[in-house]
């Protein structure tokens, strides 16, 4: 996954060129000047391009694709509402991995309107290690899915910082395949039959955040629903809960100390692509996403953001989590640890906005690579 970095190399190396080839004898002003004014090109040319993305691996072969991600104020008249985001990223590989996605928070009318979802469409195999927290990493099974996914929750803003609105969720599974050895085969796990599926959801946020993609401080309380009901004509009948809170410490200097925790329950028979799932990039890096799943799921994150010089900066995080089949069965005992570094890169000095590169890491090997942008939380 390292190996993606190559794809950054030139914007590194060309901003950071003027650092090294100044003379000796000159003036300190002119070297930051002139670093000042290549990193506003640089910046301007990231607006309009997107970022190419190269890595390799034995399950999926050479990836290659590109990613942008743009903040925009839709109107500019309105100094009230947060930036817009649209980010979308396409990906190829040699041994037919597919992944699309296209992502938008829009936020329009003095911060009065928001609309929140993504698209994707996926081809590429799942890593299990099973259902249920008492697992181990050395049985891992790999479950062949082909993914179209459509959620977007619309909100309207009732009282200063409170929001709340319905939601919409359209998800079709095919060609799912796995060994016939699976415990999903043996166990006779919901889903494997696949099909399409249309939830209708309710969301309530609470957010104080000063920037909702970089925060220096306040703080998020966001509850969402899905439910998934037989009259919409729908395989499986089931329900979904996230309930996610994060606040934000400015202890000194532009330092920042975030806290976030989630739970997620799922009742009903849900099937096991759409259990809840600990890791990915966002939450317990380091693990890839839905290697573990359940009923429920509980984790925390504490991550400090320092700055260093000019648009760098760096990240240090710990996180800690599990899942469980019901909130009764969950216990002290069983979490699983998640910690590493990242570093930042400031791509838009406007919203304040940075290009992320973390590395998570878990006890006995468990390590992830990730690119993307914006704060993980």
């Amino acid at each position: 996954m390292i190996r993606k970095l190559f794809a950054l190399l030139p914007f590194f190396l060309v901003s950071l060129q003027f650092c090294f080839t100044q003379d000796s004898t000159s003036a300190k002003e002119d070297t930051v000047s002139k670093f000042d004014a290549t990193n506003a090109k640089m910046e301007k040319l990231f607006k309009i391009i997107p970022v190419p993305l190269y890595s390799y691996s034995t399950e999926a072969g050479h990836t290659f694709g590109l990613a942008k991600f743009n903040l925009i104020d839709l109107s500019k008249l309105d100094t009230v509402s947060p930036a817009s985001r649209i980010s979308e990223v396409v990906t190829f590989s040699t041994l037919g991995r597919i992944n699309i996605s296209v992502a938008t928070d829009l936020n329009w009318h003095q911060g009065r309107y928001m609309v929140m979802g993504y698209i994707n469409y996926k081809q590429q195999p799942e890593y299990m290690l099973g259902i249920g927290n008492d697992v181990s990493l050395n049985n891992v099974e790999q479950v062949s899915t082909t993914r179209f996914k459509f959620v977007n929750y619309g909100l309207i803003q009732v009282i200063k910082d409170l929001y709340v609105g319905i939601g919409v969720d359209l998800t079709n599974y095919t060609d799912i395949e796995t060994d016939s050895t699976s415990f999903l085969i043996q166990d006779d796990v919901s889903g494997l039959e696949g099909g399409t599926s249309t939830g209708l959801g309710f969301s309530a946020i609470y957010d104080s955040r000063d920037n909702r993609y970089n925060a220096y401080k306040g703080a998020m309380i966001a509850l969402k629903t899905m439910t998934f009901p037989s009259w919409m004509g729908n395989p499986y009948l089931y329900s979904s809960y996230n309930l996610d809170l994060r606040t934000y410490v400015n202890p000194w200097l532009k330092h920042v100390i975030a806290f976030q925790a989630t739970t997620a329950l799922r009742t009903g028979d849900v099937p096991f692509y759409e259990l809840a799932m600990l890791g990915g990039e966002d939450q317990m890096r380091g693990y890839y996403k839905g290697a573990l799943r359940d009923n429920v799921l509980v984790d925390g994150q504490v991550e400090y953001r320092m700055p260093v010089w000019k648009m760098l900066g760096v990240t240090a995080f710990v996180g800690t989590g599990r899942v469980a089949h019901s909130y009764s069965d969950l216990s002290l005992d069983g979490f699983w640890l998640s910690y590493g570094a990242g570093l930042r890169v400031r791509v838009d000095t406007k919203h304040n906005t940075n290009l992320r590169l973390d590395w998570g890491f878990g006890p006995n090997g468990v390590n992830g690579f990730y690119i993307n942008f914006a704060e993980a939380f």
